[in-house]
């Protein structure tokens, strides 16, 4: 998951419960990504300059990992002040912005950033005028599946389960939901599991198949010009389609998060080295979505169909 998450800039969801590494995770997923080209480097320290970041005056080739706590406010995220300032999310520019324990986030904080993830900018609008920082960058998120965090563990979880998880995680919105590409359940460590010698792959390996994989990509773009955003779309092979339009509807899925099934499926046949997307891709990349709540069926339409 993580190594998709790298090679197509895809915003992450971890669920598990407490100690299964899902901030471990999050922590290695800088060390997937490509190394900043010149112009990102000049980004990234103008950004961290007007922070008072810059140890030196010296520019700054890493990835910036930003990981604020819970309790920040709208202005420490997308910033602000009387002399507005860079937030968190555009100190997190051309890098991974993480948000641990992501219900436990002021509700108002979290849906402030439904706009620059989308426009990849944080505007603070002020009485004198506007400033826009530049915020692309990558949402990883993780949470507990309940307050208690032990859903899944019948002699750890609390007297209120299962109803506790669906308050607890209701306090996401689905339209910030709908902004992320992946979502995948960590599950817990078992400690006979901790005794085994290390047996994956190390981060520099498979950040050398994210940097082919996106020279793979970057070819494919070249050689057929257009929005890259309709990439996923305009490559489904035979077959495909079809499938994709049997899931939206059975999952609910919004047009967002279609768009967003697409460019998952593109990036996994992207890593499998395919110029098109067929339905194995799109297969995998519809098990990485989380299901939609629908509401009840539009009677009108049933109707019809019935007919």
């Amino acid at each position: 998951m993580l190594e998709i998450a790298a090679a197509g800039h895809h915003n992450l969801l971890m669920t598990g419960p407490p100690g299964s590494g899902k901030s471990m995770l999050a922590a290695r997923l800088p060390g997937l990504l490509p190394p900043l080209t010149g112009e990102e480097i000049l980004e990234v320290s103008m950004i961290q300059s007007l922070a008072g970041l810059l140890e030196g005056g010296r520019l700054t080739d890493a990835r910036p990992f930003r990981e604020p706590h819970h309790s920040a406010s709208i202005a420490a995220l997308v910033g602000g002040g009387n002399r507005p300032k860079p937030g968190e999310i555009s100190l997190a520019h051309q890098g991974v912005l993480f948000l641990d324990e992501l219900p436990e986030f002021h509700r108002a904080a979290l849906e402030a950033l439904r706009q620059p993830i989308e426009t990849g900018f944080a505007v603070i609008a002020r009485a004198n005028g506007h400033v826009r920082y530049p915020a692309r960058f990558q949402l990883v998120a993780a949470m507990n599946p309940c307050r208690c965090g032990y859903l899944a563990d019948p002699a750890r979880a609390c007297l209120q389960a299962p109803a506790c998880a669906e308050r607890y995680q209701n306090r996401i919105s689905g339209p910030l939901l709908d902004r992320f590409d992946l979502f995948v359940d960590v599950p817990a460590v078992r400690p006979q599991d901790l005794a085994l010698p290390a047996n994956g792959e190390t981060s520099a390996a498979i950040a050398e198949r994210v940097v082919r994989t996106q020279t793979f990509r970057a070819r494919i773009d070249a050689e057929r010009p257009g929005d890259p955003g309709e990439r996923g779309g305009a490559r489904l092979d035979d077959g495909a389609p079809n499938l994709l339009l049997e899931a939206a509807e059975r999952l609910g899925l919004s047009a967002r998060a279609y768009h967003r099934v697409q460019r998952v499926a593109a990036t996994i046949a992207d890593l499998d080295g395919r110029e098109t997307v067929s339905r194995p891709h799109l297969a995998e990349a519809l098990s990485y979505r989380r299901l939609e709540k629908r509401g009840p069926p539009n009677r009108a339409r049933t109707d019809r169909q019935s007919r």
